[in-house]
């Protein structure tokens, strides 16, 4: 039998939510239907529809007849922190859960794990994808989901991990879905984007989600933790470069290719290496423009993105001091250098020097560094700098030029899509990407 899962969706100070249908509060079995807003006022009380009645959170609605019922909610963000971040209102099937939390109100919506897969994958990608792709995306967001939950089981027994180690010259952090300890995932890019039923599912994403049910990757008995991103840049990046330092076997070094590609070193060992290849645009499946290939695989919002593969950004002193100040918390003056200490397979920095006039701070890991200096995110960590009008030894102006979109660990999303278009099998494309792990059906 498949399990049920709970997706936080939206956090803010008022819910508003239509429901299409009628719903049951299980704790007193009063029925409700039509439209309603939840409001966490300033006082710390909870109202329902703006009136001074207060409600008792949390509390849960279930669909009376769960053929053709759904609620909509209204002003959903999504795309959090990143470039395209908007609002849009969402509609659900399943039951709808209202907390409180961390001094705001969350809604979850609870529904079976297979109808929760089939929005993901339309959301993730194209609902018109290849259908090989689409079952190799089956497999690893269901085994990402379910290793998540395992992961959150060991968390509240064996407490939260460690992800900040600082000094007074040095920041290593980094960012994982354990802060969400009320609900099994979030519906956002932080975790899986899960739009519900907005994101319309066609007939072959639920014959991919029907023929792969209960499929997962394990690796020595366990679940694997199945990432993916974007876009790898030419080569996939270790687990524990961009989160905790637990090295997975299954997640190794991949070249998104057959073979090295001529003219490159895919061993990104020193940063003359690094350089060439970032600077350059070696053979890979997710080195393509083809705009049948890309308008399967990206959605609307994502294909306002095309630099994808290589990119490039240009900013001003001012403008790194300002984001070094409000996006990451730090002050080194005039910035004097931006100097890599460590870099991973895929050529993503792990450590960043950043050298000023007052002070001298060493930021990690990818995630950190991505926010440094951007307003939402950089594309990736893997990216080399030149400084330009040096004015007294300070530098006017820093050009990143980069590789790759995310974070680089498991499945390249864009490159599996090319290896479905080239009539590689999903089982074909989950080997290429996740070494030695093994297909297994659990349910």
């Amino acid at each position: 039998m498949q399990p049920k899962i709970q997706v936080g969706i939206m956090f803010a100070p008022s819910i508003s939510f239509q429901l299409h249908g009628n719903y049951i509060n299980p704790d007193d079995s009063s029925v409700w239907e039509g439209s309603f807003k939840v409001k966490r006022n300033d006082d710390g009380r909870v109202t329902l529809d703006g009136k001074d009645k207060k409600i008792n959170l949390p509390f849960t609605l279930m669909p009376a007849d769960e053929i053709g019922s759904f609620f909509e909610l209204k002003d959903v963000t999504i795309g959090i922190n990143f470039h395209w971040e908007r609002k849009e209102n969402q509609s659900f099937t399943g039951g709808l859960k209202i907390i409180e939390e961390n001094g705001h109100l969350t809604a979850i919506n609870i529904l079976p794990i297979e109808d929760y897969l089939k929005s993901v994958i339309s959301s993730e990608m194209s609902a018109t994808s290849s259908e090989e792709l689409l079952k190799a995306h089956a497999v690893i967001s269901r085994s990402w989901l379910l290793a998540q939950i395992e992961k959150g089981k060991t968390l509240k027994e064996q407490g939260p991990q460690q992800s900040l180690f600082e000094t007074e010259n040095e920041r290593i952090r980094w960012y994982d879905r354990e802060d969400h300890v009320n609900f099994d995932v979030c519906a956002d890019d932080h975790c899986q984007r899960y739009q519900g039923i907005t994101k319309a599912s066609t007939e072959a994403v639920s014959k991919a989600i029907d023929e792969t049910s209960g499929q997962l990757l394990e690796y020595d008995g366990k679940i694997c933790d199945a990432r993916y991103s974007k876009c790898c840049g030419g080569i996939s990046e270790l687990f524990e470069n961009v989160w905790e330092p637990i090295p997975h076997p299954y997640l190794q070094k991949v070249t998104d290719n057959d073979r090295t590609p001529p003219g490159y070193d895919d061993n990104l060992n020193t940063e003359e290496i690094a350089r060439n290849w970032i600077t350059g645009s070696p053979e890979a499946f997710c080195n393509t423009t083809d705009k049948k290939v890309l308008s399967q695989v990206l959605n609307d919002y994502d294909q306002e993105t095309f630099d994808f593969y290589r990119w490039k950004t240009e900013l001003s002193q001012q403008d790194v001091q300002k984001l070094l100040k409000t996006r990451v918390d730090i002050d080194v003056g005039d910035v004097l250098d931006l100097v890599p200490l460590e870099r991973g397979t895929s050529g993503r920095l792990i450590k960043l020097k950043i050298k000023g006039s007052e002070k001298t701070m060493t930021i990690g890991k990818e995630l950190e560094i991505r926010k440094a200096f951007s307003d939402s995110h950089l594309y990736s960590s893997a990216f080399v700098v030149e400084k330009e009008n040096i004015t007294e030894s300070i530098p006017q102006k820093f050009i990143f030029t980069g590789a790759g979109w995310g974070h680089g660990v498991g499945l390249c999303q864009i490159g599996a899509a090319v290896m479905g278009a080239k009539g590689y099998s999903y089982r074909e494309i989950l080997s290429h990407y996740f070494k030695d792990a093994e297909l297994k059906k659990r349910y």
